[in-house]
């Protein structure tokens, strides 16, 4: 660990990512003392994504628990517990784990909903189309095409610019993880992605969104915070909204913004926790 009394940082990547999504975020968290931590999902772990597309075999079968799981087995071994901020499906397993009280702060950016959270904009619907469209599939690896990539990553670019970034980042999908994730959102009491939204304990929660997000646009952030404000928990669950944002907002231009507000509130919210035994 960093010679600091600096807060430790664990960054969770979404679906059809690996952890390289979030080296802005790391590096800039590194430049201001922070240790960060980026593990990949079990299957990705630090592969290529180059190694990725072309071995696919070891993302297949794996669901959302078993994820949640192995970042939690990760946590456990800090001296202190972190602030834990995921992205996109990376954002439900943010909310896993604190459900488990595993952080001091959480941040979702762009975060998918957790079980019982039932929005769900036709822009969403149509982004889990390729997998949701075929039920055999569950628990398969399917690449995510470009054209995708275009719609759901990229539609701030021209076609040419997203096509790039799809060279760049994606890689093959967890389908288990779609299928378990959209299956829990009208099984609130046992989906694999439930958690209690009245828990009082849990340390504050800052949900952040895109404007232009196709993925998780501002209706399913807002939904999220108010599944969580409805129980009249004391926890603090905070929502920021960013103009003119994709669900690229850990990399599009003016991403420095997002991420210095959201260290900002994360390290000013934060309620340190002695770490538990594992």
């Amino acid at each position: 660990m960093n010679n600091t009394d600096k807060t430790p940082i664990v960054l969770i990547h979404g679906l059809w990512m690996t952890p390289t999504s979030w080296d802005t975020w790391a590096e800039r968290f590194r430049a201001a003392g922070h240790e960060v931590l980026v593990p990949g999902w079990p299957g990705i772990d630090d592969r290529t994504v180059d190694d990725i597309r072309s071995h696919p075999a070891a993302l297949k079968g794996v669901g959302l628990k078993e994820i949640a799981d192995n970042y939690e087995r990760i946590i456990r071994e800090l001296p202190v517990k972190p602030i834990i901020i995921g992205h996109s499906f990376g954002g439900v397993i943010t909310q896993m784990l604190a459900d488990r009280g595993l952080g001091v702060a959480y941040v979702g950016v762009a975060p998918g909903q957790t079980a019982g959270v039932t929005a769900l904009p036709l822009s969403t619907l149509w982004t889990g189309t390729p997998i949701l469209s075929n039920p055999f599939g569950r628990n398969g690896a399917k690449p995510l095409s470009k054209r995708h990539f275009h719609f759901t990553f990229g539609n701030d670019l021209p076609r040419s610019e997203s096509d790039a970034l799809w060279e760049q980042y994606a890689v093959n999908s967890y389908n288990r993880v779609f299928f378990e994730g959209v299956t829990s959102v009208l099984n609130e009491k046992g989906g694999v992605t439930r958690v209690d939204y009245s828990r009082p304990d849990r340390a504050p929660f800052l949900v952040i969104t895109g404007e232009i997000d196709h993925v998780v646009p501002p209706a399913i952030g807002k939904a999220i915070v108010k599944k969580y404000t409805a129980t009249g928990s004391p926890a603090i669950v905070e929502y920021k909204e960013y103009a003119g944002r994709t669900h690229r907002l850990v990399s599009q231009d003016g991403w420095e913004e997002i991420a210095d507000d959201a260290l900002a509130w994360a390290t000013a919210h934060q309620v340190p926790q002695p770490q538990s035994a594992a």
